[in-house]
């Protein structure tokens, strides 16, 4: 079989060209497709995306800065700064840009010579804070210890110096409840607003009080700095900076000196006192003591200073003028009195005083053991006899007593600028069903025709309720200096009966009343005003068997809360004013509501005579509120370098001086017995308190 011969392909110079030109017609295809692609790019690259690099390659070169704003002025009616701003040299760390935090903040600490506790705070912060938030380091720094910082940020990865503006409190404590403070804006607040201002070193917004209140209107715009920075970050040169704009400023109807005179005068006591003025309800002065330097908080608090604050029996943390609730004890007679002229009891009708009534199967005592014997509505608001207005109440009923509470204040919401108000209670029948299920009694209206019993108010409300009966007008209270209010309406009470109550208010003070400490020493100007006291509890007779007879025997939070309002001068009201003293317990006159309230209102008058008599009795006091706060926080410091064992306790050192103490062995030994460092017993109580359920 013959097979068919393969046909030799015969390769020619043609077929040989035809081949190569058709691959390199391919091949240059390919190449032209991708050379028209990367023109492509490039031209999308530097024409329809041009401003998008630009802007990174100018980022690459330049840092953009926001420059916060400083914050609006807080100033009072007479244009005094109440919390304003200062030059200020910071530095803080930036989470996400630390490499080694526990080598950074040593390093930051040696040159700051930062205290233990804040190191610690420091590092708290930086395991907690989200990578963008700065954490705080220090402020208040001086330009060397900037300096000191900024020279070594190639050694400090992530610390951030800058020079900017701090808030400021000029008085301090004094104003710590009615201002609040600032601070840096948590993750959460980010989170919820997405404002890069937020997390800008040195930024911060309204925490508390008014500064949270109004913190939209006090916020100014920011500014901008852009600097020329290396590829590592050091800086080449400042470009341009474009200035902030600052916020808005504040107005208030507070009286500066009035209020940080008010704040000192409150003494060691734990209390407040607000004063209004009588004309249109502006608040004057809101004082909440003790209370906490804003300043520290604004700073950042250390751990120290919070749980020094937070065990303090005093609360310093709590404003006791909108959150605190006390039984208004005796200082609800003239309202009581305003309802039974209203319910049409005549003030010359007498009532028979014998020291005590039975009301059911209850003995209820009058404050006076031995009673007051006939006593009419004068006298019965004068010397506080308890049983003219057991009697009286029972024969008009709870609901006018209330209604009348209502309408000078008690009970009463306020449209004021603060997130947190207590409001109290004024109860009634209807109350008592609603809120216990339970029928009203005879022996709650006894109660509640004293303060006592379900009966709550607040400083605020007391102060009002002085302004109110001063001018029979239902006054509000306001905090803004100017602002727009409608004409206030009356309490419904004539003016024939307020001139009744307003005669009795100042016989209190100036007749032989239970209030002659709050006399005032201002020729012509007198007080009107009424005292209370709120029973705590009741002591009990195994108490009295031991010895205990009234306040000053008792711990601070078993005694009674001492009490005043009133208003001045009394026959042309101007000024009205409402104080309570938690745990005061008439304890001690000069620092009781009465003299408190006469004193501050004396400031008024006559400020340099007022601040006279002040600084005399702080010598006795230790001090203005800052020094004993300072002194205070010093030793709860050293309390707690003995408990963690840095410092020996001053009872060792003791024992180790009294064992040494031989004579021939140790000749540079001091002579002399060692001081027992380990007395802590407390001085006896002052004499001459009151017996309980006293006015």
């Amino acid at each position: 079989m013959r097979f068919p011969r393969s046909r030799r392909k015969i390769v020619t110079e043609a077929t040989q060209s035809f081949t190569f030109t058709r691959r390199a017609m391919v091949v240059g295809g390919l190449q032209g497709g991708f050379g028209l692609l990367l023109a492509g790019r490039m031209a999308w690259i530097s024409v329809a995306e041009n401003e998008k690099y630009k802007l990174l390659s100018e980022s690459n070169r330049v840092n953009l800065t926001l420059i916060p704003p400083r914050r609006g002025w807080i100033i009072d009616r007479n244009g005094r700064p109440l919390a304003n701003n200062r030059t200020d040299f910071r530095v803080d760390l930036i989470p996400e840009r630390v490499k080694d935090a526990e080598a950074t903040v040593r390093s930051l600490a040696q040159l700051l010579a930062l205290e233990p506790d804040e190191v610690d705070r420091i590092k708290e912060e930086l395991d907690k804070s989200p990578g963008f938030r700065p954490v705080q380091v220090a402020d208040k720094l001086t330009y060397d210890q900037y300096a000191a910082v900024s020279v070594r940020l190639p050694d400090l990865p992530g610390a951030a110096p800058s020079q900017g503006f701090s808030r400021y409190y000029p008085a301090g404590a004094a104003v710590g409840h009615l201002l609040g403070y600032v601070g840096a804006a948590s993750a959460k607040e980010y989170e919820e607003r997405k404002n890069p201002l937020l997390i800008t070193p040195g930024f911060k917004i309204g925490k508390d009080g008014l500064e949270k209140s109004f913190d939209g209107h006090l916020t100014g715009k920011p500014g901008a700095k852009r600097v020329e920075v290396t590829a590592r970050g050091r800086i080449v040169r400042e470009l341009t900076t474009r200035p902030d704009t600052p916020g808005n400023t504040i107005r208030l109807t507070i009286d500066a000196g009035l209020q940080e005179y008010a704040g000192r005068r409150l003494a060691t006591q734990s209390g407040s006192i607000v004063i209004l003025d009588c004309r249109n309800g502006d608040v004057l002065a809101m004082a909440s003591m003790p209370s906490f330097d804003p300043n520290c908080f604004s700073d950042g608090i250390s751990h120290l200073e919070w749980e020094m604050l937070s065990k303090d029996d005093h609360v310093p943390l709590r404003n006791k003028t909108l959150q605190g609730l006390y039984p208004p004890g005796s200082t609800v007679k003239p309202m009581v009195a305003l309802a039974l002229l209203e319910a049409g009891v005549h003030p010359s009708e007498t009532i028979g005083c014998p020291g005590a009534i039975r009301v059911g199967n209850t003995l209820f005592h009058c404050h006076k053991k031995r009673g007051h014997g006939a006593v009419n509505m004068r006298t019965a608001i004068a010397q506080s006899c308890d049983i003219y207005f057991y009697q009286m109440a029972q024969r008009i009923g709870m609901d006018p007593i209330a209604s009348m509470a209502r309408r000078v204040g008690m009970g009463q919401k306020f449209p004021l600028p603060f997130a947190s108000q207590s409001y109290g209670t004024v109860p009634d029948p209807a109350w008592k069903l609603k809120k216990y299920g339970q029928q009203w009694q005879i022996y709650d209206t006894v109660n509640a025709t004293i303060g006592q019993g379900y009966m709550l108010i607040n400083p605020l409300q007391m102060s009002v309720m002085a302004a109110r009966l001063a001018t029979g007008r239902q006054l509000m209270p306001n905090f803004l200096h100017g602002a727009d209010r409608p004409e206030a309406e009356s309490v419904g009470a004539t003016e024939e009966h307020l001139a009744v109550i307003r005669e009795a208010m100042s016989a209190v003070v100036n007749g032989g009343g239970t209030g002659g400490a709050a006399r005032m020493n201002i020729p012509g100007v007198l007080l009107a005003g009424k005292t209370g006291t709120a029973q705590v509890r009741r002591i009990t007779m195994a108490e009295r068997a031991g010895g205990v007879r009234g306040n000053a025997s008792l711990p601070f939070k078993l005694r009674d809360h001492a009490l005043f309002q009133g208003f001045v001068p009394f026959d042309n009201p101007r000024y009205a004013v409402g104080c309570i003293i938690e745990h005061g317990g008439h304890i001690s006159r000069v620092e009781d509501a009465p003299m408190i309230c006469a004193d501050t209102l004396s400031f008024l008058f006559d400020p340099k005579k007022a601040m006279e008599k002040l600084e005399t009795l702080e010598k006795g006091w230790g001090g203005p509120p800052a020094e004993r706060l300072a002194r205070q926080t010093a030793a709860f410091r050293l309390s707690k370098a003995i408990e963690r064992g840095d410092v020996p306790s001053p009872a060792a050192n003791a024992g180790e001086s009294a064992n040494s103490a031989t004579p021939a062995s140790t000749p540079n030994m001091p002579s002399g017995p060692a001081a027992d460092a380990d007395d802590d017993s407390e001085a006896p109580p002052p004499p001459g308190s009151p017996p309980a359920g006293a006015p």
